[in-house]
């Protein structure tokens, strides 16, 4: 029988681990920031990034961040609470910018010890930095340009994600690849992290490679055994390919509404009826244009549980990034992360046996 010659086994021993030495060595900065053992940032996804997903994800070694969505000051307490009962690994929070209930949301993080807050879905306010920075809470905000970021870091933001159209969910119109490109040469100074269509180690390793202090992972930790998301979700994920994970169409240039990746079905149909009525109110007085964004946002909270939590696979929202196609099975966070990881540290020995021996 066939087997391996000790020498080809120790050179890939060997060259494996100047992989995860390499590995260690470029996320570093990603790793120091967030205070764990991988540079590992879980994507905030509403009614799924609750306390057991958020917790099993810190306690593998990588940083957890709860989805207020449209939780109440109450309930975004509670969670933390209950995040902090499962867990003594550093996580995080993510604050809807147009929350209504904003300044109530930051004091919560503030009053529970929450040590990073992740501010989206806008241009993040002022008041917002200034109030955590005298707190002592790290702030990360996305940065969809680089002007954006250079004004935000200005305004004294910690942290950036950068976030290609290829992540689930709510995104935006360039893809990951190209905004690494743009942004990351230019953003030296503080960690950026990189999300959109991340499911594999490889492109981890890639995109640490061009610059980036780690990678914020959403749609492979879906299907995870400690995630909440009813069986009937978890099976549409299996069964999915990259191009089933589909934006939504924006129906009025005047009204700007951020496109949502999601797998097709009916929901879909119906978010195009929702955009309609919210238009059409808008154009009546009835609503303004924030107001009326809102109602948006709380159809895709509630199609959103309809599916993840009572299964309605067919008229609930099946948010996901179109990286849906490597979730194969259901693993636990820890085994999701080992496996990136190895992956990562894998494409970084392989990198360096090439350049040794070119």
């Amino acid at each position: 029988m066939p087997c391996t010659p000790p020498t080809a086994w120790m050179n890939s021993r060997s060259e494996l681990a100047a992989g995860r030495a390499e590995l260690d060595a470029i996320s570093a900065a990603g790793r120091q920031f967030l205070g764990t053992r991988h540079a590992i940032l879980g994507g905030a996804m509403s009614w799924l990034s609750e306390r057991h997903l958020v917790a099993a994800t810190s306690n593998s070694g990588a940083f957890g961040v709860i989805a207020t969505g449209s939780l109440s000051p109450g309930e975004l307490r509670a969670e933390v609470k209950a995040t902090f009962a499962r867990t003594d690994a550093p996580f995080g929070v993510n604050v809807i910018i147009m929350h209504p209930e904003l300044d109530a949301l930051l004091q919560v993080c503030i009053d529970e010890g929450v040590g990073h807050v992740v501010l989206a879905g806008g241009m993040v306010p002022r008041a917002a930095t200034d109030r955590l920075k005298q707190a002592g809470v790290k702030s990360i905000a996305f940065a969809p340009t680089l002007p954006v970021a250079r004004k935000l870091m200005r305004q004294g933001v910690d942290a950036f994600i950068i976030e290609g159209m290829e992540a689930g969910g709510h995104t935006g119109p360039v893809a990951t690849s190209v905004l690494c490109q743009e942004i990351l040469p230019h953003l030296s100074d503080v960690p950026v992290f990189v999300g959109g269509g991340i499911g594999r180690g490889d492109a981890i390793a890639l995109y640490m490679g061009m610059g980036a202090a780690g990678c914020q992972i959403g749609t492979r930790f879906v299907c995870a055994s400690e995630s909440i998301a009813h069986e009937n979700f978890k099976k549409a994920f299996y069964h999915a390919k990259a191009r089933d994970a589909q934006l939504s169409v924006q129906l009025d240039p005047d009204f700007p509404v951020i496109p949502v990746r999601a797998l097709a079905n009916k929901a879909t149909e119906q978010f195009f009826a929702a955009q309609r009525d919210a238009i059409a109110r808008y154009r009546a007085g009835e609503l303004d244009q924030k107001e009326a964004q809102l109602v948006i946002e709380r159809f895709w909270a509630g199609s959103l549980r309809r599916a993840v939590i009572d299964g309605d696979v067919e008229h609930g929202s099946l948010m996901a990034g179109q990286s849906v196609g490597m979730v194969e099975r259901e693993q636990s966070v820890a085994e999701i992360v080992d496996e990136l990881m190895d992956q990562a540290a894998a494409a970084l020995a392989g990198r360096i046996n090439r350049l040794s021996t070119g």
